[in-house]
């Protein structure tokens, strides 16, 4: 199986056990890092992750993964919270956090800067449109590396 076909076989996997449980799956990696291979697993809810809820879900996909075994060689399985400052990769992702303030990197300049934050005010396939200050900016979406929650302390 090549790594396009696993990964579509563990995020159906990782899907249905989130769903399960009443988490939302945010994101799925395998890789390969000092040698050694991860699957790492990113759930939420509305009211947050708690260590009991990561140690369900291993649970749960722990035994799915045992008895179908999709994954040839040794791995590590990890499950956590995708945290404060994880990238908004998706429409419900970004319809969730819509008014809220984002931050947006970009592959190339657009106006000489790369980096925009602003108010998440509406968003299509194509663009995004944030507000900043007493502007609405559209940004194409095709010019996007990364979007993210605004962290303010």
């Amino acid at each position: 199986m090549n790594k396009k076909e696993l990964m579509k076989k563990l995020v159906k996997m990782c899907d249905e056990s989130a769903r399960s449980l009443d988490y939302e799956l945010v994101d799925v990696e395998y890789v390969k890092e000092s040698g050694s291979y991860y699957l790492r697993v990113y759930i939420d809810k509305k009211a947050g992750i708690t260590l009991d809820d990561c140690q369900s879900m291993s649970e749960l996909l722990g035994e799915k993964l045992d008895k179908e075994d999709p994954i040839e060689n040794a791995y590590y399985l990890e499950v956590s919270s995708p945290g404060l400052d994880r990238p908004l990769k998706n429409d419900r992702d970004l319809k969730r956090n819509l008014g809220k303030d984002i931050e947006i990197s970009l592959y190339k300049p657009l106006e000489n800067k790369k980096k925009f934050e602003g108010n998440l005010k509406f968003f299509t396939e194509d663009k995004i449109v944030i507000k900043i200050n007493d502007d609405e900016m559209e940004i194409p979406r095709d010019a996007i590396s990364v979007i993210k929650l605004a962290l303010k302390f």
